[in-house]
């Protein structure tokens, strides 16, 4: 770590005065950025987000975006697959995109030595790239292997069931990596109408920590995403919530155990009541070893060898879910203690100690997340993409640590409400519907 990424990871254990060493930069062509920047180690590291993600894949296109990200370092301008990871490999530049549910993002990181022909390559890929019918066809043949293989893994299974029951009629109902019938149906035409769709500049966060000054980093990203058009307009999403809380489903596999994949109400990031959920969250099932639910099933009963839950927030839904595994005569004694400890939440609340430890743990551990350049980037930009402020790094712990009972209760009534959950189990659970 250097010494300006030590800096930053101070700032983020520091209270809400502290002024974060991020900086806004804004480049002639209008692209915004926040930057650290940090001269020590000669590398660079760039995250960015362009905003729709696989929510909007076409109707019985699924896995569209999915499959632009991956074709994206797939050949660009006049360079074909091979010659284009070649020039990536020559010079130790690491390049790679992704899509979720709500983005297509990606990640650089360079040595500064590299960092012309790097983002050169960047340019070139995010404005050009070729969509070669090879490249086409090797990308489905490995996500339909990739597809196939998923069959057989009770853990997908079930979470690929829980949001089809979840989110039935929405997009965030469609598994983000498609299906065998929709992978085969998707054209180069569809990976092209994605690409005018979502890679342009009028969704773009970006954030950049490293050997770069601000003059430098401004002439990157022009060449970088200057070129881009505007993009959009994204089909809009309609807002929804959990469905069928309290039903139970079974995906039928022959095994001797069952995933479990377990839901219900949650708030979103932005939200006012985010923090208080969020510190709930980690009392309930979000501590590794110290939540009720890692103690009371794994620890106390021996029912699983892991238990947890998360806090998911889209753009349009959030909800509070988790996971577990059992034995098929098992699961529904999970269930029950599962159950038991969040209608004990909602009746009582944690008590006032465990309540400090949660925030003592979640204020104290929050620098972990800054200590490396390429985490401070995706940390940055993931705050930019949730439009929640270059302040927050220094916001956050304080708003942590001011939680009390009642924010707990109020997020409590509004993630658990009357602690029905949609359970979903990958196996042949006994004792369970």
């Amino acid at each position: 770590m250097t010494f300006a990424e030590a800096n930053l990871v101070d700032t983020a254990s520091r209270s809400a005065n502290a002024p974060t060493l991020a900086l806004p930069v804004t480049t002639a062509a209008g692209i915004e950025a926040w930057h650290v920047e940090s001269p020590v180690v000669p590398m660079i590291a760039l995250a960015f987000t362009f905003e729709g993600g696989a929510a909007q894949d076409p109707e019985g296109k699924g896995g569209v975006a999915q499959m632009l990200a991956r074709l994206l370092d797939e050949g660009a301008g006049d360079l074909s697959s091979d010659a284009f990871q070649e020039r990536l490999a020559a010079r130790a530049i690491e390049l790679s995109f992704h899509a979720g549910a709500d983005a297509v993002g990606g990640s650089l990181k360079m040595l500064v030595r590299h960092a012309d022909e790097a983002i050169d390559l960047l340019a070139l890929a995010l404005a050009k790239p070729r969509f070669d019918p090879d490249a086409i066809e090797r990308v489905r043949a490995q996500t339909l292997a990739g597809l196939r293989y998923q069959q057989n893994d009770p853990g997908v299974m079930a979470s690929r069931r829980f949001f089809a029951e979840a989110y039935a009629g929405h997009p965030y109902a469609r598994p983000s990596s498609g299906t065998p019938e929709s992978i085969a149906a998707i054209t180069r035409d569809d990976l092209v109408a994605m690409h005018k769709l979502i890679i342009g500049r009028g969704g773009l966060k970006v954030a950049a920590v490293g050997a770069i000054d601000a003059e430098r980093l401004a002439d990157a990203l022009n060449r970088a995403f200057g070129t881009l058009d505007e993009a959009g307009p994204l089909k809009a999403l309609p807002q929804t919530r959990v469905g069928q809380l309290g039903r139970r489903v079974v995906v039928d596999i022959d095994v001797p155990q069952s995933v479990l994949r377990f839901g219900m109400g949650g708030v979103p990031w932005k939200d006012p009541d985010f923090i208080p959920a969020y510190v709930l969250n980690h009392i309930l099932g979000g501590g590794s070893f110290t939540s009720r639910l890692f103690q009371e099933v794994r620890e106390k009963r021996g029912l699983a060898y892991s238990v947890g839950t998360s806090l998911v927030s889209h753009r349009a839904s959030a909800m509070t879910w988790g996971y577990t595994a059992t034995k098929n005569e098992r699961v529904g004694e999970a269930l029950s203690v599962i159950g038991d400890e969040i209608g004990r939440l909602i009746s009582d609340g944690p008590s006032d100690e465990e309540l400090q430890k949660a925030k003592d743990y979640l204020t104290g551990s929050y620098a972990l997340g800054f200590d490396t350049s390429t985490k401070i980037a995706h940390q940055l930009v993931q705050i930019a993409f949730e439009g929640l402020g270059m302040d927050y790094f220094g916001r956050r712990n304080d708003m942590v640590a001011n939680v009390t009972q009642a924010d707990i209760r109020r997020a409590g009534a509004r993630t658990f409400a009357d602690g029905k959950m949609l359970v979903v189990a990958a196996g042949r659970p006994t004792d369970f519907l």
